[in-house]
């Protein structure tokens, strides 16, 4: 890991040397995380393209970059680097309007499953509400995970809560803020349906790949993407105040 490079040494060298060591230094670091990534986002989604926004989000850590800060340059680095790619998705967006559409109907049933009956909707209580076979929605389920993994992404975009406090270094209100907003889904996954919470555990706990947790199961990789999907639908019902903005 870098050690924290002093402040000065920028303005010796107009922030060149020192930038172009640091870009040099942690290129390799881009790949890592573009490849991290690229297994939880659509298919659609070229490698390259994550590299090219993620060596932008390095040259801007490099220039950014002050001794100030409470963290190593790798960990201020990653963090600008991962957001950068996350930008990059997002301005693209690769997902059609309909599956973005039909996302939100998935979550919409589910929070009116879950409002009518005090407890997690079942599949097939969830497809009757969007007058649906239980195939047609587990389809609709496995088209929209990918726009759904992005959201999940989006939100959790450091490693720990802490971490991107001590780097960014909010004001005290945006802190705690953050800080609830992560409780909650933490709160949120662990009260999903036990093999929701599990598939989730798995796969970003874990990092096994659907393949890999199908076999841990004893089911196909199609039906973890189903349950994975499931699951974040469930949470994205559950959270849906944070998207209106209210607290």
């Amino acid at each position: 890991m870098s050690l924290p490079l002093p402040a000065a040494a920028f303005a010796a060298y107009g922030g060149r040397t020192v930038g172009e060591q640091l870009v040099a230094r942690h290129a390799a670091l881009v790949k890592r995380i573009a490849y991290h990534l690229l297994g939880r986002l659509p298919e659609s989604v070229q490698a390259e393209d994550l590299i090219q926004a993620g060596m932008v989000g390095l040259l801007e850590a490099a220039r950014n970059y002050e001794m100030g800060h409470n963290a190593s340059f790798e960990t201020f680095a990653g963090i600008r680097i991962r957001g950068a790619m996350l930008d990059e998705v997002r301005r693209q967006d690769w997902t059609p309007r309909s599956v973005h559409r039909r996302a939100r109907e998935i979550a919409a049933a589910i929070h009116t499953v879950e409002a009518r009956e005090g407890r997690a909707a079942r599949d097939q209580e969830i497809a009757d509400a969007l007058a649906l076979s239980l195939a047609e929605y587990y389809h609709a389920v496995a088209d929209s995970r990918g726009q759904r993994v992005l959201s999940l992404e989006a939100l959790d975009e450091a490693e720990g809560i802490y971490e991107r406090l001590a780097v960014d270094a909010p004001g005290v209100e945006e802190g705690w803020e953050s800080a609830a907003r992560q409780q909650r889904l933490a709160t949120a996954i662990h009260e999903l349906p036990e093999r929701e919470r599990l598939v989730m555990a798995l796969y970003y706990d874990e990092e096994f790949n659907l393949r890999e947790i199908g076999q841990i199961l004893g089911v196909t990789e199609s039906r973890v993407c189903q349950i994975h999907g499931q699951a974040l639908h469930r949470l994205r019902a559950r959270l849906s105040h944070w998207s209106d903005g209210s607290s």
